[in-house]
């Protein structure tokens, strides 16, 4: 048995259909029918119910974006800082071994060189840098509270995207925005995403923190280029001249623009499809949800 926390998001629905798809058996807790945040009764119903693996894909993101992360601090911290900790106490407590869908948000920019970050970096886009997003902040907040215990996965999930219509999906929101932000990034295809995390647990490969992102990086403008080249939209997109324009005019927050390595992932035999390709197959199967 798998427990699921946060199966209802757009990540967590990606690890519902993962492990039916997989015929495996799991519990989908919703906060509606049990208080996870409850560290005792989690700890408790782990211990009674003893689950294989616990997968938590709970979190604050800020809806439709970051944005939101700062007029809802409390929640925000809670779910990305203080949560983790609750769950990771309680899975030592029944001797549950588990998974977190942590975040690459917590860098800007590139290693010195040039390359993209790895798993050693220190996050550089945290409260301790002082130049972050309050969401950021909290995904940080959240590593250091799991620093060091032997039980866990932390994967760093980056700007997910897909080949479905969604309003959480990367490419959606590029379609829909009326104007554009041109930088760097690496980002994760969601079901390779799923699919690469849950077969840490399969293969039985170290626990400690991987970064899942699709090989290689890609900038706003080849992800548009890519876009109009399928089909999939033709318009006209628009770009600000600069991030000095979109902090002064749509944004309330910096925002992450970062590159990531994922080869500590790949040395593990899991690997992901390389980025461009994989958003030139998702604009290749788009379809509305």
């Amino acid at each position: 048995m798998i427990f699921l926390l946060g199966g209802s998001g757009y990540v967590g629905s990606a690890y519902q259909t993962l492990l039916q798809r997989k015929g495996l058996p799991f519990r989908n807790l919703r906060r509606a029918d049990f208080d996870y945040t409850d560290q005792a009764a989690l700890t408790s119903l782990l211990r009674r119910e003893r689950p294989a693996f616990l997968i938590n894909a709970a979190g604050y993101t800020g809806k439709p974006n970051v944005d939101a992360c700062e007029l809802h601090k409390a929640e925000c911290l809670f779910g990305n800082g203080v949560l983790p900790g609750r769950i990771a106490a309680a899975c030592t407590d029944a001797g549950v071994p588990w998974g977190h869908v942590s975040s690459g948000c917590i860098y800007t920019g590139s290693r010195p060189d040039g390359t993209g970050f790895t798993e050693t970096d220190t996050p550089n886009f945290t409260f301790r840098t002082d130049n972050c997003s309050f969401y950021s902040g909290t995904k940080a907040l959240g590593e250091e509270v799991l620093a060091g215990r032997p039980d866990v996965y932390i994967w760093r999930l980056r700007i997910p995207f897909n080949e479905v219509d969604n309003p959480r999906n990367y490419l959606t929101k590029l379609i829909r925005y009326d104007t554009l932000l041109e930088a760097a990034n690496s980002i994760s295809q969601l079901e390779e995403f799923v699919a690469a995390t849950f077969a840490c647990w399969e293969k039985r490969v170290p626990f400690g923190t991987y970064n899942v992102t699709n090989p290689g990086e890609v900038t706003t403008r080849e992800v548009v280029d890519l876009i109009k080249k399928s089909g999939v939209a033709t318009k006209d997109f628009k770009f600000f001249p600069n991030e000095a324009e979109f902090m002064r005019t749509a944004a309330k927050t910096p925002r992450s623009n970062c590159t990531m390595t994922s080869a500590k992932l790949a040395a593990t035999g899991i690997r992901m499809t390389e980025v461009h390709d994989a958003i030139t197959q998702a604009l290749r199967t788009w379809r509305k949800a």
